[in-house]
């Protein structure tokens, strides 16, 4: 089978690695890839979905895998099977689901799916009312702007005032554009975060374990939010009552109340879920696998994922039972000198020799010049370690860390360590 792999992030180079140990794979091509994906399969690129159309048409790509939520966002699924083409994501209007904080929102409600207290206006008035009738003038509160922003249209304000503030930045304009015209008031949930992916196929769902991510830059979850600097998986701050709970009242009445909206949903859906004193509540959803959990998903399946994916595109996942490895992975993301804050001058990256089979490098912001790889900006890589242990896949990996050499590596030294820490 030939397949078209959509993104240039590590999330995109570890699906690729992992499609490509199927023994159904004949070519794996990316759009727009990175420097190192072309050591897995083919960059071709694309300026936007009708030219990745034309791209499957001509190289008769068999499956399209979307790594990236604005092309779903945008439609792509809906214009690949406009042209009998299979592809492994939701429908755009399935993707409002991430492409719409309010919408999802709503969904929750709707479908009585736990979540936190909240209002959606584009009033400065309703907003600052909610704010006052429902907060403290020292509670955390949340912030969102209802559009796509990267992943960076959340805020945790510390005091009434500056939720007022930052959410009439985010409705003029100033804050997120166009994606902030309408802002989201939320109460803050204290507790663990864990993000959750079931496989879907408009009907039937598989859960993968569950994931913690690091958002923060600094150990100790300090400083400022970035994309994630690493993850492990499955984590002890969930049991399988809990995945049973999930189940019945969040997954469950997603894929119903999607089937209700006229909008099945196919794909992969990522569920964030803050667990406050043992009850799960859904923060949000995002329609594609986040990065770095799927860094770390991808080295526990058992199955052949082309397979999974496949089957999960064309109504059939029913046909599978999901296999899981009795293993813990880890990722530790490897990040720019100036990362986030600004792009950083490319450095060559020094890479060890890798004989362990169960640790692997997922690359994301690097690019070729000449022979050599470089680190070009943003998070440059993953290190992926798996083990009996959680202790030693964490062991393994920062070893690895430790050897890989480019100027202003940056990386967190603590990943896992809430689950390290209870156990």
């Amino acid at each position: 089978m030939n397949v078209l792999i959509v993104g240039s992030g590590a999330r995109e180079y570890s699906l690729g690695l992992s499609v490509s140990k199927s023994p159904q794979i004949k070519q794996i091509f990316f759009s727009p890839g990175n420097g190192a994906t072309s050591k897995i399969g083919e960059n071709i690129n694309a300026e936007n979905i009708e030219d990745l159309k034309n791209i499957a048409l001509d190289k008769k790509v068999d499956l399209t895998i979307v790594g990236s939520e604005d092309r779903l966002v945008e439609g792509i699924v809906d214009l690949f099977e406009d042209n009998n083409l299979t592809i492994f994501g939701p429908s755009k209007k399935a993707s409002r689901l991430e492409g719409s904080k309010e919408y999802m929102k709503n969904f929750l409600k709707k479908y009585n799916i736990p979540t936190a207290k909240y209002i959606s206006s584009s009033s400065s008035d309703e907003l600052n009312s909610f704010i006052d009738n429902n907060f403290k003038d020292d509670d955390l509160i949340v912030v969102k702007a209802d559009g796509l922003c990267a992943g960076k249209g959340v805020l945790i304000c510390e005091s009434k005032d500056e939720a007022k503030r930052e959410s009439s930045k985010m409705l003029s304009g100033e804050s997120f554009g166009d994606a902030g015209k309408k802002v989201i008031i939320e109460e803050y949930l204290d507790g663990y975060e864990l993000s959750l992916f079931a496989l879907c196929d408009g009907k039937n769902f598989k859960l993968l374990p569950a994931v913690q991510d690091h958002k923060k830059l600094l150990d100790g979850d300090k400083g400022v939010n970035t994309g994630g600097m690493g993850a492990y998986s499955p984590t002890s701050l969930i049991d399988d009552d809990m995945y049973e709970y999930i189940k019945e009242k969040v997954c469950t009445p997603t894929l119903k109340g999607m089937q209700e909206e006229e909008a099945p949903y196919k794909g992969v859906l990522f569920i964030g879920l803050m667990l406050v004193d043992g009850k799960p509540y859904v923060l949000e959803y995002n329609v594609r696998f986040g990065d770095p959990e799927c860094q770390v998903l991808m080295p526990l399946l058992e199955n052949d994922t082309l397979d999974l994916f496949l089957k999960a595109s064309t109504n059939r996942l029913n046909e599978i039972e999901l296999k899981i490895r009795d293993k813990k992975a880890v990722c530790v993301v490897l990040a720019s000198e100036n990362y986030p804050f600004k792009s950083s001058i490319p450095a060559k990256i020094d890479v060890p020799e890798i004989n362990d089979e169960d640790i692997h490098i997922s690359y994301a912001g690097v690019s070729l010049q000449g022979d050599d790889l470089m680190a070009s900006g943003g998070r440059v890589l993953s290190v992926v370690s798996s083990d009996d242990t959680l202790e030693l896949a964490v062991r393994k990996a920062y070893k690895v860390c430790d050897e890989i050499e480019f100027k202003g590596k940056k990386l967190r030294r603590d990943i896992a360590f809430q689950s390290l820490k209870k156990n």
